[in-house]
């Protein structure tokens, strides 16, 4: 299924709130001057509140990716897409949710 090829420009939050500081590895392709991101880019995650009961503070660190664009890759890695999965990660691990893709460009596709 094609979708919007996310960028570094793109906005995406931990299922909490928390934001994603996208960054990647490519430096070839850009799309509207932003570099498109990579099913390999792991993106750290600032500002999450999410706590678990006792209280402890439990907030997600990091994303990682998923299901990236299969027929659009860049040196053989798979572009993100809108479709595709981030997992919300802990500091210990635990998978927390899916983030979620609030704002990217809407110019290029892939499939």
């Amino acid at each position: 299924m094609p979708g919007y090829i996310l960028t570094t420009m793109s906005q995406v939050k931990c299922t909490h709130g928390g934001t994603a500081m996208l960054t990647t590895a490519n430096t070839m392709i850009k799309i509207d001057g932003a570099p498109a991101l990579l099913e390999t880019d792991v993106h750290p995650v600032l500002g999450c509140p999410f706590t678990v009961p006792g209280p402890k503070p439990q907030p997600c660190v990091r994303i990682e990716w998923e299901a990236g664009a299969e027929m659009c890759k860049i040196k053989g890695k798979k572009v993100l897409i809108q479709s595709s999965v981030g997992k919300c990660i802990s500091a210990e691990g635990a998978t927390q949710g899916v983030a979620i893709v609030a704002q990217t460009q809407m110019k290029a596709k892939a499939m």
